[in-house]
């Protein structure tokens, strides 16, 4: 089972798109959600090791962003 709640995610889609998510395709959502932030965080990561850093920093993540697009 995924970290991020099924009930979060609910609310998401509830908030964002006024439409109803089942139990099974919240919880799907969060699984498939934190693998891309498990992704995104080994790049971030990364990046910071890179620059001799310590702490991820928004352009870290940022960065991941612009590389996926290119």
């Amino acid at each position: 089972m995924a970290s991020i709640s099924k009930q979060a995610i609910k609310k998401l889609v509830r908030q964002h798109f006024k439409a109803t998510i089942t139990d099974d395709g919240a919880a799907e959502l969060a699984r498939i959600l934190e693998n891309e932030a498990a992704k995104i965080s080994r790049f971030a990561v990364g990046n910071a090791k890179k620059a001799n850093r310590a702490k991820v920093t928004r352009d870290d993540v940022r960065t991941y962003k612009i590389k996926k697009n290119t």
